[in-house]
């Protein structure tokens, strides 16, 4: 039987309401998931924010520089990194930097420059009146001797340190859910076993082993630096890249309970914006000294010609020329 008029115009005006509804259904679904993104967008800002407030710690160090840094403008920086063996092998004492590292960034020629220091470079230790290795002005003074010692040393303003507890290393690297690395030589250290030229999965403790070794590599302290740097690179871009969201609570625990830096929350950020291009294209180098012994004890002696080298560079890199 055919349908009368009143019920065709009754079949015809239910499918659009029908089709409103789910239109509507659909933008509800998508309003709950923008949403529910947001929350989690926000939580990571507020804990990331909550880990950088607990991590800060500003210190006290000459200031050499005419006026300060301004990152929101894009100024090159320079920053001090430190790994201190006080949280290591159980050690509670104040402890030594492990390792020393200086970082310059400059954005207007896209790059990043990493010096590594060798522990045992013979300088004066800025603060004590004595000269010594390097990596005493840890020992001696903490963060703020270590900056003005390498200030001095290498003739450029250090205006951010990050400090890292060697046993950090171990739960950073874990926390990210371990990291790649290339072995540059084949050594065996602590149980673990390394090959030349073979990529290997590192977790926290044999991260911190493949980082250790010093005295079985034909190197010494020059391989060890080149190793560390490995790890930590391999650490940051892991970081960086999203397949560390789902546990980026791990991570900032770890950091809270292993780090300190100077630099703050709104600072990280437009470090962030502002220079993440030029902190993906590092050049590193390696400040060369000639070992020798004085009065019995081992030292790294860095001639004139070579510290003006790496001190030209730096200062190129910050626009200090």
């Amino acid at each position: 039987m055919a349908q009368s008029r009143s019920e065709m115009r009754g079949n015809i005006s239910k499918e659009p309401k029908k089709k409103r509804k789910g239109l509507k259904i659909f933008l509800i679904i998508i309003l709950v998931l923008f949403i529910a993104l947001g929350l989690f967008v926000w939580k990571i800002y507020s804990d990331v924010a909550g880990t950088t407030e607990k991590i800060h710690k500003d210190v006290e160090t000459e200031e050499v520089r005419d006026s300060s840094i301004d990152v929101s403008k894009k100024d090159p920086f320079s920053i001090l990194l430190l790994g201190v063996d006080t949280g290591d092998l159980g050690r509670t004492e104040q402890g030594r930097s492990d390792s020393m590292m200086v970082m310059t960034v400059n954005p207007t020629i896209n790059k990043a420059t990493m010096v590594s220091i060798p522990r045992d470079t013979r300088t004066e230790i800025v603060g004590h009146g004595t000269t010594d290795k390097i990596n005493h002005a840890y020992a001696f003074g903490g963060t703020s001797m270590s900056v003005n010692t390498v200030q001095n040393m290498l003739d450029i303003p250090i205006d951010y340190y990050v400090e890292v507890n060697m046993k950090g290393i171990q739960d950073i690297v874990d926390a990210v859910g371990g990291v790649q690395v290339t072995s540059p030589l084949t050594f065996s250290y602590e149980g673990y076993n390394f090959t030349e030229g073979e990529s290997t999965s590192l977790d926290g403790k044999t991260a911190l082993a493949y980082s250790r070794m010093r005295y079985d590599d034909p190197n010494g302290d020059y391989g060890r630096q080149e190793r560390q740097r490995q790890v930590i690179q391999a650490t940051l871009e892991k970081v960086a890249s999203l397949s560390t969201i789902s546990n980026y609570q791990d991570i900032l625990g770890s950091l809270e309970n292993n780090m300190q830096t100077n630099l703050e929350f709104n600072d990280m950020v437009k470090i962030f914006n502002n220079y993440r291009s030029a902190a993906g294209n590092i050049e590193q180098v390696q400040l060369k000294a000639e070992g020798t012994t004085i009065d019995g004890i081992y030292y790294g002696i860095v001639s004139d010609g070579e510290m003006n080298r790496v001190s030209g560079l730096l200062k190129e890199q910050l626009e200090l020329n």
